[in-house]
């Protein structure tokens, strides 16, 4: 794919993978769109020359005024990626909090469900179109003290195949990325072990971004970091 003027929409836009996937499409010359529910955030990647709106991904009619502002400045959508994403530290499942874990199935699954509607319903209009879901390596096997986290990410792949199953007939796309652990502001409640060993958020945006490059992409991305 060329990306150069390509029009790309990326949730949770301000931060880790989803700013270093705004700032590796702008090295590509195409006109991005980010989002996030921190106002101040926003304010901060507008300085870098980052288009951004405050929006938040678990409201659907905010995705909707998220695409209508993309179009209005751009005039259509190309690649939509639903990258906004929470995180909880590991925690047995009697210890976890439960009430925040709601929180983050929203974001999670909701918000990549939202993000997702929103784009193919644009898509479908225009003929053409890319939808990528950022997952986690989280999703391929339960782990430990995760129940939380896993769950909101396996629920996110079950869609993602589906959707991708329902496209089969369109000249829509879905790619489903499953990165490991980064070094991103995910981890800032409480660092994990071996965080040392976590993979450069900019290293892993330039993979996702190579990929679309190629002339048959991947459809199932696995990003693991070496240890």
């Amino acid at each position: 794919m060329e990306l150069k003027n390509k029009v790309v929409v990326i949730t949770g836009g301000t931060k880790g993978l989803g700013k270093a996937l705004a700032l590796s499409f702008l090295k590509n010359q195409a006109e991005v769109v980010v989002c996030s529910r921190n106002e101040d955030e926003i304010n901060e990647v507008i300085k870098e020359g980052i288009f951004g709106i405050v929006a938040d991904v678990t409201k659907e009619e905010e995705m909707n005024h998220l695409l209508m502002v993309a179009k209005e400045k751009f005039g259509q959508v190309d690649i939509w990626i639903n990258n906004a994403g929470l995180w909880l530290p590991h925690l047995s499942i009697e210890e976890t909090d439960w009430a925040r874990a709601h929180d983050l199935i929203e974001v999670n699954l909701f918000g990549t469900v939202y993000g997702s509607k929103v784009a193919f319903m644009e898509m479908k209009k225009q003929g053409v179109g890319l939808i990528i879901n950022i997952i986690s390596t989280s999703a391929l096997e339960g782990k430990i003290n995760e129940t939380a986290y896993c769950s909101s990410k396996f629920a996110a792949k079950g869609f993602t195949e589906s959707l991708r199953k329902e496209v089969e007939n369109t000249n829509i796309k879905i790619i489903a990325v499953f990165p490991g652990g980064m070094k991103t502001n995910l981890f800032d409640e409480k660092i994990p072990e071996k965080y040392n060993d976590y993979m450069d958020p900019n290293d892993v945006a330039n993979i996702i971004v190579d990929n679309l490059k190629k002339e048959s992409p991947d459809e199932e991305l696995i990003i693991r970091r070496n240890n």
